[in-house]
C-alpha cells in the first residue's frame, strides 16, 4: 500500500468511475444497518427484552463473515464481492419484509412469561442475513477508498467522503421509519413498514446493475499469465501492535456509533422518561436522524481538511469532544428542555420539545463522524501485504455494535437510560488512549512488500 500523498494527487479517470460507486455502497451500508434500532421499537413493544436483538444479529454476522469477506476479496476481488453482497442484502430484506406476513400467530417457545412468534424468528434472521452483506460491503469500500487516495492523508480523506454518503443514509432512514409507523402500539407490525423495505430492494436491484457495469481496479489480483509467487510467513497483522490496538478500537468505535443514537430512540420514544406525550417514535426518530446529519457534516468537514490535519488529532480532538458531551447529557437534568426539530405523518416538520440531554447526545454525531476513517486509517498504516487480510479482521470486530448496545441496553433496562451512557464514556476513553499513543507503527521492522508476480507457463 502506498503512503505517499503524492502519488495520488488526482484519481485517474478510470478511478474516479470506481470511487463513485464505492461511494455509493457505502451509502447502503447506512442504510441496512439503521433499520435495525427504529424496527426494535416495533418488537419491544410485543417483547420488552428484544428492542436491540435486530441490531444485534445484523453485527453478529460480522463476527462470522469478518475473516471470510476478507479471504473473498484477495480471491475474487473487489467487485464480485460487492455483488455477491448486494444479493445477500437482498434476500435478507425479503425475510424481513416476510416477518410481517408469515407466522405472525405461530408460537415457537416461550420466554418468561411470553410466546415468541415465528415471524420474530424470521425477522432476526433477516436481520442476520443483511448483516452479511453490509459485512462483505464494508470489506470492500474501505480498502479500496483508502488505496485509491494513496493512504495517509488522502487516503483517509476518501474515506471520510464516502462516509459523508453513508450518514446522509443514516439520516433518511429513521426519519423514514419515524414517518411510516408515527407512535408504536401494541397493533403496530413489520407490514407497517413494508413500503421501505420494497424501496430497500428496488435499490439493492439497481445497485446491482450498476456495479456490474463499472470497472474496479483490483491491483492485488494477479494478471492474466501471471501468478502470484507466495511465501509463508510468519507474520500477520496481529504481529503489528497499533492494528491490534486498533481492532479493539473499531470493535469499541462501532459500540459507540450504533449504542448513542440507539438508546437515545429508546429514551425519547419511552414518555415516560422523556416526557414526550405525543408521536413519542415519530419525534425520536426525527431527533436522531440529527445525529446522523451531523455524522454527515462531520465526514465533510473532515473530508476537507484530512489532506493537512492528521488522522491521530481528528481522533484526538473529536474523542475528548465525545466524552465532554456524553458526561454532559448523563448529568443534565432531564426536566431542562429545548426545541428540536422533528416528522410526523399527521403534522409534517415542526418543532418538538425535548430533554436538553437529548440535544448533547445529538451532537456527539460530529465526533463520531470521523473516528471510523481515522482508526482503520491509523490501524493499516504501513500494513502492506497485509492490509486486505487486517480488513477482513476489522469486519469481523464490527460486532461490537451488537454487542455493546446489547450491554448497555442491559445496564439501561437495570439502572435508566443515562446510567446506561457510562459504557459509551468507557469506550471514549479507549479511543483517547488509542489516539494518543496505541496508534504508534512500533513493528517497522517486519516485512511489508507485496509477493513478486512471476510468469507461469502453465498459466501462457
Amino acid at each position: 500500500m502506498a503512503t505517499n500523498p503524492k502519488a495520488y494527487s488526482a484519481p485517474a479517470k478510470g478511478n474516479v468511475v470506481a470511487i463513485i460507486a464505492m461511494f455509493f455502497l457505502f451509502a447502503m451500508i447506512s442504510f441496512v444497518t439503521n433499520l435495525a434500532a427504529p424496527l426494535g421499537t416495533i418488537w419491544q413493544n410485543n417483547y420488552d427484552w428484544s428492542g436491540m436483538l435486530g441490531n444485534m444479529m445484523n453485527f453478529l454476522a460480522y463476527l462470522f463473515m469478518g475473516i471470510p469477506a476478507g479471504s473473498l476479496l484477495t480471491k475474487i476481488g473487489y467487485k464480485k464481492t460487492a455483488l455477491y453482497a448486494i444479493i445477500v442484502g437482498l434476500v435478507g430484506l425479503v425475510f424481513q419484509w416476510l416477518s410481517g406476513i408469515v407466522g405472525t400467530t405461530v408460537e415457537v417457545f416461550p420466554v418468561g412469561e411470553q410466546m415468541v412468534t415465528l415471524n420474530f424468528i424470521i425477522y432476526l434472521l433477516g436481520a442476520f442475513i443483511c448483516g452479511f452483506c453490509v459485512c462483505m460491503l464494508n470489506t470492500v469500500v474501505n480498502p479500496m477508498l483508502n488505496q485509491l487516495g494513496g493512504g495517509g492523508n488522502r487516503g483517509n480523506q476518501l474515506v471520510q467522503t464516502g462516509g459523508s454518503l453513508n450518514s446522509l443514509a443514516g439520516t433518511l432512514t429513521p426519519l423514514f421509519v419515524g414517518m411510516l409507523i408515527g407512535q408504536v402500539t401494541p397493533a403496530t407490525s413489520m407490514g407497517d413498514v413494508a413500503p421501505l423495505l420494497y424501496t430497500a430492494m428496488g435499490v439493492f436491484v439497481l445497485a446491482f446493475l450498476v456495479i456490474s457495469c463499472v470497472s474496479i481496479p483490483e491491483p492485488h489480483l494477479a494478471k492474466k499469465g501471471e501468478k502470484a509467487v507466495k511465501t509463508k510467513s510468519k507474520y500477520s497483522p496481529w504481529s503489528f501492535r497499533h492494528t491490534t490496538l486498533g481492532v479493539i478500537g473499531i470493535f469499541f468505535y462501532v459500540g459507540i456509533e450504533v449504542g448513542i443514537p440507539a438508546m437515545l430512540i429508546f429514551y425519547l420514544s419511552d414518555s415516560a422518561a422523556s416526557g414526550i406525550t405525543e408521536n413519542a417514535t415519530a419525534v425520536a426518530g426525527g431527533v436522531v436522524a440529527i445525529y446522523w446529519l451531523l455524522m454527515l457534516v462531520g465526514r465533510l468537514v473532515s473530508s476537507v481538511i484530512s489532506g493537512k490535519v492528521s488522522s491521530r488529532m481528528q481522533m484526538l480532538v473529536v474523542s475528548i469532544t465525545a466524552i465532554v458531551l456524553v458526561c454532559g447529557a448523563i448529568f443534565l437534568p432531564g426536566d431542562i428542555r429545548v426545541s428540536m426539530p422533528s416528522y410526523s405523518a399527521a403534522d409534517g416538520f415542526s418543532m418538538a420539545q425535548v430533554p436538553a440531554k437529548a440535544m448533547l447526545l445529538v451532537l456527539c454525531g460530529l465526533c463520531t463522524s470521523v473516528m471510523w476513517g481515522g482508526i482503520f486509517n491509523l490501524a493499516v498504516e504501513g500494513l502492506g501485504k497485509y492490509t486486505a487480510q487486517a480488513s477482513g479482521i476489522f469486519m469481523m470486530m464490527v460486532v461490537g455494535g451488537g454487542v455493546m448496545p446489547l450491554i448497555q441496553n442491559a445496564i439501561a433496562r437495570s439502572a435508566g437510560y443515562m446510567a446506561s451512557y457510562w459504557l459509551i464514556v468507557a469506550m471514549l476513553a479507549y479511543l483517547l488512549y488509542y489516539a494518543f499513543t496505541g496508534c504508534r507503527n512500533v513493528n517497522t521492522d517486519i516485512p511489508v512488500e507485496e509477493d513478486a508476480l512471476a510468469s507461469d507457463p502453465r498459466d501462457l
